[in-house]
């Protein structure tokens, strides 16, 4: 089957650097130091949500209200991906395009935990106990399966994007999935037109502490990502959310868009993460992608020890001598939205000139591998 040319139109990416895609690949290229909240939820840095003024793309203040933070902040790209690509008003359009979100569970109401996390504690029978609150105390709005087609709903709603929506769940992976799905129907005629993205919001004592409970957080002072596995690993997670509009070459030309970048297919991997399966994994995902040979290496290397030890030894021997970014130095980990957000980065780099081919691996931090690879126009 022949495959359709897919190319990138817009992209909207907001993270603790702002809402600029200048200001990130300027920060990038700059070695710019990163913006760390290391206070309110010490000893956990986070890399806070910039301040921003929601009305431009989210108007009505009960829209506003009736959102949590992690779909604030995604609507807010969608918006800017749609201005990005020339569409906020083509409501024609907006109609037919189809919509894939990448999204964990919805947030928590944490009070709520705290309280049952500290009545556990004396409970003479815990299971009961903790079914009982569960029960009578959580609302019938935190039905968690729910929550992460809220951000695809609101889209929709605020936006007007009204075709086929698909929301994806599992960590970093379904930021990967949701990139290659959506290349995939754009390239095999399925749709012709698409927006994609996801949104983490870093800014939540329930994250922090199951990522905690896990083993997986940074609870020093920051340190670049790369350097974090010779002294016990972690990740640094980040509020972030990144949407693009991609569309087959021959529609965007239709209508007369401006090309930002050719987006590749899309790889995506799982494996059992013995030792030697992520290095495996990068191998065979880097030779299907068949980077250029001055490809810029925008790697979302999480920090912890084992898979960004293998993914930096690995990129190495691959690529020796390229340039190479930690994207979690620029913007902090950002789970469901990292493949996302390395697509919007680097689209940023090909349209600033900064390089003509970007691949950007997308390692997660207990499963999944992907690859992300982006060019200039020929």
């Amino acid at each position: 089957m022949t495959r359709r040319p897919v190319v990138v139109t817009g992209v909207g990416l907001v993270s603790s650097l702002g809402e600029s895609l200048g200001e990130h690949v300027a920060a990038l290229m700059g070695g710019e130091p990163p913006r760390i909240d290391a206070e309110r939820f010490a000893p956990y840095p986070v890399h806070p949500a910039p301040p921003i003024t929601w009305d431009p793309q989210i108007p009505k203040k009960s829209d506003q209200r009736q959102m949590e933070p992690w779909q604030r902040l995604g609507c807010y790209a969608a918006g800017l991906a749609l201005d990005s690509a020339g569409l906020k008003d083509d409501v024609a359009l907006k109609a037919r395009m189809q919509l894939i979100v990448a999204s964990g569970g919805g947030e928590r109401d944490w009070a709520v935990d705290g309280q049952i996390l500290t009545g556990l504690r004396d409970a003479a029978d815990p299971g009961a106990y903790l079914n009982e609150r569960l029960m009578g105390d959580l609302r019938p709005t935190l039905f968690l399966a729910q929550l992460s087609n809220l951000l695809a709903g609101n889209v929709s709603i605020v936006h007007g994007v009204t075709g086929a929506s698909r929301t994806f769940m599992g960590e970093e992976a379904c930021g990967t999935d949701a990139l290659r799905i959506a290349e995939a129907r754009v390239a095999a005629a399925q749709a012709d037109i698409m927006m994609v993205g996801g949104s983490f919001n870093a800014e939540r004592p329930d994250s922090l502490l199951v990522f905690e409970m896990g083993g997986y957080l940074w609870s020093h002072p920051y340190v670049p990502v790369l350097e974090r596995p010779a002294q016990g690993g972690g990740f640094i997670l980040g509020s972030a959310a990144a949407f693009l509009v991609i569309e087959s070459e021959d529609h965007a030309a239709t209508r007369g868009a401006r090309t930002l970048a050719r987006l590749h297919p899309v790889g995506s991997a799982r494996t059992r993460r013995e030792p030697g399966d992520v290095e495996r994994s990068i191998e065979r995902l880097w030779r299907e992608a068949a980077p250029a040979p001055d490809a810029t290496i925008l790697s979302a290397a999480t920090g912890v020890a084992g898979p960004t030890q293998e993914e930096t030894v690995t990129l190495t021997r691959l690529g020796p001598g390229r340039p190479y970014h930690a994207l979690g130095d620029l913007v902090g980990h950002t789970l469901e939205a990292s493949a996302p957000v390395a697509a919007a980065v680097g689209a940023g780099l090909i349209l600033a000139g900064h390089a003509s081919d970007v691949v950007a691996p997308i390692v997660g931090h207990r499963r999944g591998e992907g690859l992300v690879r982006l060019s200039a126009m020929s």
